[in-house]
């Protein structure tokens, strides 16, 4: 069905005043938001990613149904030291996970990184963005400038297409986790926490804007601004009492240390952050060998075993031991080094694209040399997953141009287990990471013929 609406909504773009206008809008609304980049913009074609409604339910379910066994799998693993040494876990992680937050969810706000390919087992989640899951407020900054397109316009003529928000179920998720720390609903004084410089600081302003719609004090800060004092955490000389946490927790220990204001302040409990200290285990690369490794099986019931054989790639943490394939036993480093063209190594606990070898890529020294670095740090391993691509239409040199790109679909999680919006990313580069530098955000939208 999206196929048809595609090709409809390239037709009304085939009307070059349409385009053409439809370009300048964009980019007007693109500048207004500050969706930038440096120079680059953050969507660069004219063009929502369309998911029909029967697709939007295959997904929302798939991730309940995989969210809701990826917390059954942590709960035990907090209650196992053995099962949660299959994480990877720091020295220091370890220390940190152990403070309560005050809530039962370990990532009230997360998204799970997926690619979504046509017919049966053709939807694979890669990855589990269980810390900073960024991109909501963009998608529904996106999905504002698209509706206001000459080209949306027309093809309303023909279909019925509704955005997909995401920002409202991430704030109604930090002020439940909030509620629940504070044991009473009063509002709380909320910061939007990260380093000043970061490329994402335009998303923490839209958020901004989000909470103060809805009458709460919000603000951004960084935590080199940070001081606590007598139980009091204060930011700017403002008191904060909830953390959105958009720092990564590496770099705040790294740059500032175990003993800084903010995990001070977080680790007595004097401040309510999301997502909190234990979402670390989930967001490590090797909580999806540890999900769909035989060893957790008798953890999940039948339907979350179903869902996560259909789709979570098969995936182990790179280390030598024998392990099941399929319907065989394997030794796992022999499997690796002879199946470079359907495997992929992804370090445990990197970002933005950082240190993967795709097998296909490379010769065979350089997979060698690959296991060796797999070897020695925390490292996976995982089957290699179709990556859909869909053709795109752009507005460059006064002409419109339609080109193919890979996309991904990367649904957000209130709760861990409900889908509510879902971030598309789309590029040449299979790797599909934006803020790496290449590719752009697109919003998604649910169509259906009127």
């Amino acid at each position: 069905m999206s196929t048809s609406a595609i090709a409809r909504y390239h037709d009304a773009l085939q009307d070059r005043a349409i385009a053409h206008a439809s370009a300048e809008v964009l980019d007007r609304q693109l500048r207004h938001d500050g969706l930038f980049f440096g120079e680059r913009p953050l969507c660069g074609v004219l063009r929502p990613r369309f998911l029909s409604l029967g697709q939007y339910q295959q997904l929302a379910t798939a991730c309940a149904l995989v969210g809701s066994a990826f917390e059954k799998v942590r709960v035990a693993a907090m209650a196992d030291s053995a099962l949660r040494a299959q994480f990877g876990l720091t020295a220091w992680e370890e220390q940190l996970i152990h403070a309560d937050p005050g809530f039962d969810v370990a990532s009230p706000t997360s998204r799970l990184d997926a690619f979504f390919a046509d017919g049966e087992g053709g939807l694979k989640f890669t990855e589990y963005n269980a810390e900073t899951p960024a991109g909501a407020a963009y998608n529904d900054a996106l999905s504002r400038a698209f509706l206001s397109l000459p080209v949306m316009h027309e093809f309303s003529r023909t279909h019925i297409a509704v955005p997909l928000p995401a920002a409202p179920s991430v704030v109604h998720a930090l002020l439940n986790a909030y509620y629940r720390w504070r044991g009473v609903r009063e509002a709380p004084t909320i910061v939007i926490l990260d380093w000043k410089e970061v490329p994402t600081y335009s998303e923490f302003v839209l958020f901004e804007r989000e909470f103060r719609a809805l009458g709460i004090d919000a603000f951004i800060g960084d935590p080199r601004d940070a001081e606590y004092t007598n139980g009091r955490l204060m930011i700017g000389g403002k008191h904060v009492t909830l953390i959105y946490k958009r720092v990564l927790i590496d770099e705040l220990v790294t740059r500032e240390g175990l003993d800084s204001p903010v995990i001070q302040a977080v680790r007595d409990g004097a401040v309510c952050m999301v997502n909190p200290f234990r979402c670390k285990m989930l967001h490590k690369k090797a909580s999806l060998a540890v999900l769909s490794d035989e060893r957790q099986a008798s953890l999940l019931t039948t339907a979350e075993s179903a869902a996560v054989a259909a789709h979570v790639p098969w995936t182990r943490v790179v280390e030598g031991r024998h392990t099941q394939y399929g319907d065989r036993r394997v030794d796992l480093l022999e499997f690796i080094a002879a199946n470079r063209a359907t495997l992929v190594l992804k370090p445990n606990d990197e970002y933005g694209g950082k240190g993967i070898v795709l097998g296909w890529t490379v010769n065979d020294a350089e997979w060698e040399a690959a296991i060796a670095t797999a070897l020695a740090e925390p490292y996976i391993v995982q089957e290699r997953v179709e990556v859909p691509s869909e053709l795109w239409p752009a507005w460059a040199d006064g002409a419109l141009h339609l080109g193919e790109r890979m996309l991904d679909t990367a649904p957000f999680l209130a709760d861990g287990i409900t889908m509510s919006g879902c971030l598309t990313r789309i590029a040449t580069d299979p790797l599909l990471n934006v803020t790496a530098g290449g590719g752009s955000n697109v919003p998604t939208f649910l169509v259906e013929p009127r």
